[in-house]
């Protein structure tokens, strides 16, 4: 392989600043000013193996996005990477994700490449809507980890009390004396609608314990918030940073019986 002939390539299909220097046998990194959030640049290796040439980024890529507390594994984040890796033809390989160069395309492959790296690194710029859509679906994947099948019901309603379905609960927790209602909360209007439903069930005069989690408690409203804190028995003000005391909580109430 001409290093100097392929680096001259690079740099016509992508820009000057591209450079590759040797590491190894049939291994070269490849110098690029793409660049994460935090100034880090994007790993790219170019890698010769059983006489192919492959793209790689040794996992780097969604290692550097999971610090940013991140699910790419689940929900609407899967399906925009997923997405993104059938556009531009990479492939994940357990976390690590290559391209294999067709016909000696070198240039084009590589402008693909990193073209699909950079646009998974824009996760972090979902869309406001998406990224409330996430927080909804990680909910759900959170309590259906950790509550087993037989001890949830998603989206309950009171058949007895509440035929219609006006009393939506995302979640109620079997097992219990008094079962538990989960609630998700993304924004005001979801929480005035979660202390509406927990003053009904009062009505109902049905033995309940509540508890909430919120995409972001400091952006409800104070009055918003004041009302429903007198209804709900525990809260969570973020599901990201709260993961753990999630299901410690969940775990130490499933294990009382009043």
């Amino acid at each position: 392989m001409n290093i100097e002939s392929l680096e001259k390539e690079f740099k016509s299909k992508i820009c000057d600043e591209i450079n590759l220097t040797q590491e190894g046998l049939n291994r070269f990194i490849v110098f690029n000013p793409f660049m994460f959030d935090d100034g880090d640049h994007l790993v790219v290796l170019l890698k010769g193996t059983e006489g192919k040439w492959r793209f790689s980024d040794e996992g780097h890529t969604f290692m550097h996005v999971s610090y940013e507390d991140i699910d790419i594994d689940k929900g609407t984040r899967k399906k925009v990477v997923d997405n993104v890796l059938l556009s531009y033809g990479i492939k994940n390989q357990e976390g690590e994700l290559i391209s294999d160069i067709q016909d000696n395309q070198f240039g084009d492959a590589l402008y693909s490449y990193l073209q699909g790296l950079i646009k998974i690194t824009d996760i972090n710029y979902l869309s406001r809507e998406r990224v409330r859509s996430t927080f909804m679906e990680d909910f759900k994947a959170l309590i259906e980890e950790k509550v087993p099948s037989d001890r949830r019901i998603f989206n309950y309603f009171d058949k007895q009390h509440d035929p219609d379905s006006k009393y939506m609960i995302d979640f109620r927790i079997n097992g219990m004396t008094r079962p538990l209602l989960v609630f998700g909360i993304q924004n005001d209007d979801k929480c005035r609608d979660v202390t509406i439903t927990c003053l009904q069930f009062e009505k109902y005069g049905v033995p309940f314990r509540s508890m909430a989690i919120f995409e972001d408690q400091e952006s409800i409203h104070r009055k918003v918030l004041a009302r429903f804190s007198d209804v709900c028995d525990k809260q969570f003000s973020t599901l990201a940073t709260n993961k753990d005391r999630i299901s410690k909580y969940l775990s130490e109430i499933m294990e009382k019986n009043n």
